[in-house]
């Protein structure tokens, strides 16, 4: 079994913090008896002064978190990142504007064009198209063809988050290329569900669904997500009955995006009787406290103040996301 270190996690469901919001209805449940409003200073503190950790894992997750909360307040502090000295950051910087569509922004991203890494490069592209300049999503499919597998990955991530089908034919080739390697093929088949192509559901999601390795079966789970159709949604339902804990906890998260609160008692059962040591930036306890945000039921709620006291830094932002996605957002402009 080879499920993913949590550096690979990061890379790979973080990815879903910019992901639009999936559900159609939200979870119906006992709604929470902690007064959540109260962690909400706390968990903006949390992922201010993650953004300016010495670690660049750190503030990468710090920006996909104040993506997936909306929390367009904390979108100054972003752009400082789009000058950033690791290339991740800067990358997840410059598409964060794209996805918040952050209108202050674009004066410094079209400074980005000029950046020397084609993957800042394509981000700024991404931005500015989301802004209202479509010319530029030119630039992100012809780096679909790149050489470079890790630009042409991310262009291939960048091609389904323009919700553009006529993509499709594009994700397709880069897909069966004879020489993309596997995080292109993930990718690229990410994206296609993402943007609604039902025949990937039996072409390749089911295949990773039923795949021996775990991390497989975890990206099958965030396709199928993504796909967001009823026999996916079904799919992932099945998932929950998984061997692995951190499989059936993922499918558990995806559900509750989706509106459904089929696996909540997987994540319950996993803070109640297998008393997770909630220091330990562990791919189980980031998936469960993922989900307490996406249920938002008194269950899993009321394990956000300790969550918010763990040592780990992934974990404690983990928790500030699920608080925020809980409370109101901030207006801004």
């Amino acid at each position: 079994m080879r499920m993913p270190t949590v550096l690979i996690l990061l890379s790979m469901v973080l990815q879903a913090g910019c992901i639009e919001e999936q559900s159609l209805t939200k979870p119906v449940g006992e709604r929470s008896k902690v007064d959540v409003s109260r962690l909400k200073s706390r968990a903006l503190g949390i992922v201010r002064e993650a953004l300016a950790d010495e670690s660049g894992v750190i503030r990468s997750h710090a920006i996909e978190v104040i993506v997936t909360t909306k929390r367009r307040e904390l979108m100054p502090q972003v752009l400082k990142l789009l000058a950033d000295e690791q290339i991740h950051v800067r990358f997840g910087a410059g598409v964060a504007v794209g996805d918040m569509e952050y209108t202050p922004g674009e004066y410094m991203i079209k400074s980005m064009l000029e950046d020397p890494n084609p993957n800042a490069r394509i981000a700024a592209a991404y931005a500015l198209s989301r802004l209202g300049r479509a010319e530029y999503a030119e630039k992100i499919r012809d780096a679909a063809k790149s050489t470079d597998q890790t630009v042409r990955a991310n262009a291939a991530l960048l091609l389904g988050k323009l919700g553009d089908k006529n993509n499709l034919p594009l994700l397709y080739e880069v897909l069966h290329a004879p020489d993309s390697v596997d995080k292109v093929r993930f990718q690229a088949v990410e994206s296609i569900a993402r943007l609604g192509d039902e025949q990937i559901y039996k072409n390749k999601l089911w295949a990773l669904l039923i795949s021996k390795y775990a991390d497989d079966r975890v990206l099958g789970i965030r396709g199928m997500g993504l796909l967001n159709t009823v026999d996916a949604k079904n799919a992932i339902i099945t998932m929950l009955n998984d061997e692995v804990g951190e499989v059936r906890l993922c499918a558990a998260e995806q559900l509750a995006q989706m509106g459904d609160l089929a696996g909540e008692q997987e994540v319950v059962s996993y803070f109640k009787t297998q008393s997770p040591d909630l220091n330990e930036a562990s791919v189980a306890n980031i998936f469960a406290t993922m989900a307490i945000g996406r249920m938002a039921t008194a269950s899993g709620t009321k394990y956000l103040p300790k969550l918010l006291q763990s040592r780990s830094k992934v974990v404690r932002l983990t928790a500030a996301q699920s608080v925020l996605l809980l409370v109101p957002t901030e207006h801004a402009p």
